[in-house]
């Protein structure tokens, strides 16, 4: 058996929120076009992963890029993550 251990997440979605309510959308809008809770309450949260497939959709649905969506937040040595906005 393998000891996995939860692998941290420094990708944030902040931009997404940023533009669903620059586009008077909720997070709702997601799981209304069929992006399942779960992966909405990841990205909300940044509580885990999320598949290319699942930022394609979100791109197609909001007519973005990828970065317009998220951004890269590196660890900083006292083990919190820097804040870009």
């Amino acid at each position: 058996m393998s000891n996995k251990t939860a692998e941290p997440v420094y990708i944030s979605f902040r931009k997404l929120e940023k533009l669903l309510n620059e586009k008077g959308k909720k997070w709702q809008y997601l799981r209304d076009s069929g992006i399942s809770p779960g992966i909405v309450a990841k990205m909300k949260d940044k509580s885990g992963h999320t598949d290319t497939r699942t930022i394609q959709k979100v791109c197609m649905l909001l007519n973005c890029q990828p970065g317009d969506i998220m951004e890269y937040i590196p660890d900083i040595p006292d083990g919190t993550q820097t804040d870009h906005e």
